[in-house]
């Protein structure tokens, strides 16, 4: 969950620290880099940051990233950065521009070292001994990447959200794990922070995410990792904490910062296209969109009008984008009440501003 006002940034680098002082042997990388966004979070960071420490190890490098907050979050995450390189290696980035979670990520990628690569928002927390397990999990499976399961947190609530592939701890191929269409799938389980990276994806260009989307910056990264990565699997392994329902969160807000997960479905519907697979994976791409589509249309309180009549026009220019037999079939199957919604979209007019 990460709050953003722009789309550019530069980063600076505060601090480079490691345990006791000691740099560390440049022919021994870090086992795993935690690659950690801050913005505004003042109100968090410190459980995050408390949570890495239990977490910490001579072979864990946790890279921090602060986004340019405008609160006091820097001055908690520098003291915090201090306080973990005795048992850590750490490094402290800020940026002069913010420029949004996807953005800050980058930055955290291209800094980090490890041989393995993970994330964490900075208003989210790990249980102890987490990421020792999620190394253990990677290693002994030999794959590209791993997934786990994560926990919800509402205020006191607490609620398990399970990884939506039925075979734990076995290799599979990530392509197979995209369909079929009609069901809930590996690709609609987005979150980078469920899982653990072999830093090949790294090397091949997987792991980066399209620079300055400012919402739904994970699908068109999942949907990539799913089409080009080779291996992956699903453990049970419970460790990652994320908090819902923060006031300032941009998914509680209805500003255009949101309409960006049309830039993010466009990107996924481009790109999977152009897949050697495209006739069998696009109806899954089509149903997706047209779901979360149908999902904002239906949270009219929470828009600003102005917002909320751009996003109507917007849906509607990228519902016309669409495959028009492949929308077609998906509409018949799904419910009548989002369907109807969808066609009514469908057959309104559109201006070149929202087409474009």
């Amino acid at each position: 969950m990460h709050r953003s006002d722009t789309s550019s940034s530069a980063a600076v680098r505060v601090s480079e620290r490691y345990p006791a002082g000691r740099a560390p042997n440049v022919s021994r990388v870090p086992k795993l880099s935690v690659i950690v966004p801050f913005y505004n979070v003042r109100q968090y960071a410190p459980d995050t940051l408390r949570s890495l420490r239990l977490n910490a190890g001579r072979d864990i490098e946790f890279v921090l990233v602060d986004d340019k907050s405008r609160d006091d979050t820097p001055a908690i995450v520098e003291r915090g950065a201090e306080e973990l390189s005795d048992v850590a290696q750490v490094q402290f980035l800020r940026h002069e521009v913010n420029g949004g979670l996807a953005t800050a990520r980058n930055t955290g990628l291209d800094a980090a070292r490890g041989e393995y690569l993970t994330f964490l928002d900075g208003d989210d927390w790990l249980a102890p001994g987490y990421l020792s397990q999620l190394v253990s999990a990677i290693e002994e499976l030999g794959c590209d990447f791993v997934r786990t399961d994560h926990v919800q947190t509402t205020a006191r609530a607490r609620t398990v959200h399970r990884a939506p592939v039925g075979l734990r701890g076995q290799v599979l191929k990530p392509r197979d794990a995209i369909l079929p269409a009609e069901r809930t799938t590996s690709v609609d389980y987005a979150y980078a922070w469920a899982g653990v990276y072999h830093r090949r994806l790294l090397d091949k260009g997987l792991l980066h995410f399209t620079d300055g989307l400012r919402t739904a910056e994970d699908r068109p990264w999942i949907w990539k990792l799913h089409r080009e990565a080779e291996s992956f699997a699903v453990v049970n392994l419970l460790g990652v904490f994320y908090r819902r329902g923060v006031a300032s969160s941009l998914t509680q807000i209805g500003d255009a910062r949101q309409l960006d997960f049309i830039r993010a479905f466009d990107q996924v519907m481009e790109e999977t296209a152009a897949d050697r697979d495209a006739d069998k994976l696009l109806p899954k791409a089509v149903r997706t969109y047209c779901a979360i589509i149908a999902h904002h249309l239906s949270d009219r309180s929470k828009w600003e009008p102005a917002v909320a009549k751009q996003l109507r026009s917007m849906s509607a220019a990228a519902i016309q984008r669409m495959p028009q037999d492949t929308l077609a079939a998906v509409l018949n199957t799904m419910d009548l009440d989002r369907a109807a919604k969808l066609r009514r979209l469908r057959r309104r007019p559109t201006t070149a501003k929202a087409a474009a």
